[in-house]
Parts: C-alpha cells; sequence; structure tokens
C-alpha cells in the first residue's frame, strides 16, 4: 500500500502522549523514505472547532491519554465528527500506571466507526498527571526504544496491505456500548471517592500571566481572572504542572485521598506497554 502522508494526531495536556504519537510518527516517516508527517495537536479547544478529513493515502497515528479506564468522555464527540475516506489507522493510549482500562478498544472502535482500518495498536505508560511518583519520567528512553521497534512491524504491514483487507486487531477489553463503564476511584481508606467537580485553587503566588488560560485544555479557565475556573475541569493538571509559579494546587479532600491510594498502590508498579 502507497502511503504519501503522516498525520499524527493527539490530544496531550501534559505532553506524554505527545512525545509517543511523535516518535513513533517520525520513525515510520524516515522508515518510509521520509514521507511528508502533519503534526495535529487538538488539545486546545480552539483547534477543535474543526474536524480533520483524512484521506485513503494517509496514516493516521491517533493517540489519547487514558481517563478513568476510558477516553476523555467530552473528547467524544468531537472524535465522533473525524472523517475517513479508509485511511489506514494507529490508534495509541497513554495510561498513569494504574491500567488503560477499555480505552484502547474504544479508540479503535471509534476510528473505525468514522472511516478508519486500524493496522496495529498500543498502549504506552506515561507519568500520571496526579503525581510525579506514579510512572515517572516515563515515557523514558526504553520506552521510546520499545517503540522505535514496533514501528518496525507497523512498517511492514503497511508494505504488504493492498489497501483492501485489512486483519481484525483482536484486543483486550469490554465493547460498546458502554465499554464497561469508568472507573471508580478509590481513596486512602480503599472506599468510592467523587471528586468530579473538584478544582485547582490558585494562590497568591499567581502573577497572572494567564499561562493556564492557555494551556487549559478545556477553555475553562476565566480570561480574565486565572483564581476563576468557571468551566468543566478535567483533572488533566496542565495548569499546575506548568504555571511558572507554583501558585496552582489541587486541595480536595477526595481527590487527595485518591492520589494516596494510587501512590501507596502504584508508585512501585512498573507498569507494561502493550502492543498489538
Amino acid at each position: 500500500m502507497q502511503i504519501q502522508k503522516i498525520q499524527a494526531l493527539y490530544f496531550s495536556p501534559t505532553r506524554t502522549t505527545q512525545t509517543v504519537v511523535k516518535h513513533i510518527a517520525n520513525t515510520i516517516a524516515a522508515a518510509l523514505s521520509h514521507i511528508p508527517t502533519e503534526f495535529v495537536d487538538f488539545t486546545s479547544p480552539e483547534t477543535r472547532k474543526t474536524s480533520p478529513r483524512i484521506d485513503s493515502s494517509t496514516l493516521a497515528i491517533v493517540g489519547l491519554p487514558v481517563y478513568a479506564g476510558r477516553l476523555p468522555n467530552l473528547l467524544l464527540r468531537y472524535l465522533e465528527s473525524w472523517k475517513s475516506e479508509g485511511a489506514i489507522a494507529v490508534p495509541i493510549v497513554v495510561y498513569g500506571n494504574r491500567s488503560y482500562g477499555n480505552a484502547l478498544k474504544e479508540l479503535h472502535d471509534l476510528l473505525q466507526r468514522v472511516g478508519f482500518h486500524p493496522i496495529a495498536a498500543a498502549a504506552f505508560v506515561g507519568q500520571h498527571s496526579f503525581s510525579p511518583l506514579l510512572a515517572s519520567g516515563r515515557p523514558d528512553s526504553k520506552d521510546l526504544q520499545i517503540a522505535t521497534s514496533w514501528t518496525e512491524e507497523i512498517v511492514q504491514r503497511i508494505l504488504h496491505s493492498d489497501g483492501k483487507n485489512f486483519s481484525s486487531l483482536v484486543l483486550p477489553g469490554e465493547g460498546g456500548p458502554d465499554y464497561g463503564g469508568y472507573y471508580k476511584p478509590l481513596g486512602s481508606n480503599g472506599q468510592a471517592v467523587n471528586f468530579l467537580k473538584s478544582k485547582p485553587i490558585t494562590s497568591t503566588a499567581c502573577t497572572r500571566c494567564m499561562h493556564c488560560v492557555a494551556l487549559c485544555p478545556m477553555g475553562a479557565i476565566d480570561g480574565s481572572d486565572p483564581a476563576l475556573i468557571p468551566g468543566v475541569c478535567i483533572k488533566c493538571n496542565a495548569c499546575i504542572k506548568y504555571c511558572p509559579s507554583g501558585a496552582k494546587q489541587m486541595i480536595d479532600e477526595a481527590y487527595l485521598s485518591h492520589v494516596h491510594f494510587l501512590i501507596k498502590n502504584y508508585a512501585s508498579h512498573q507498569a507494561a506497554i502493550e502492543l498489538f
């Protein structure tokens, strides 16, 4: 099958998914005689105002982080608006050391519904947005080396594909319509906690640089007062991680209890990359 272009499309508030997707796209592009590669970062609300249309001569590498064992639910309507004319795709999810749940299967199925042909799929590990103690520093050099080796298999699948008949990928996890629901977070005592409505607070260290306003993938932070968050917060923690003055933090007790649970149970765990 003749691929004329690669499109690497990703949602990556804390840039871990971006790292994986870009590495894979660049490695495949080099293996295919350095064909043109386009990077489509749809993390900001502005970039999601239009939907990509991807033709059959394009290889689409699509990456998203895992939230509660699923794709971020507020992105599903946007993802369902994509259209493809039979392009082959590589769905990738990145999870923070606990589990990728049914997210990879969900992304695979969604891409099929809008006209793609998934030819390979993977779940990579990235540092958890809730704590640097969870999968610290990942994806690291070893992870990216695994990605490099995997691209050799992807290239062979592309070269031996006739563009018409595609083998079905067998992925773990529950299927639609609800993909097993969402993971119920647990607190430090092992009991369920709910922090859906929790949002970062802003300290007096804030310099009103508005960097967090630009970073927020939901456009949730007030454009005139960064201490106000009238929109929906998805707890990606990009505003906390990248605030130059360290002015934002989460103080919700239920949230912090869940972080404690994750650190207690998964900080020493080395989650594995899974390739299909």
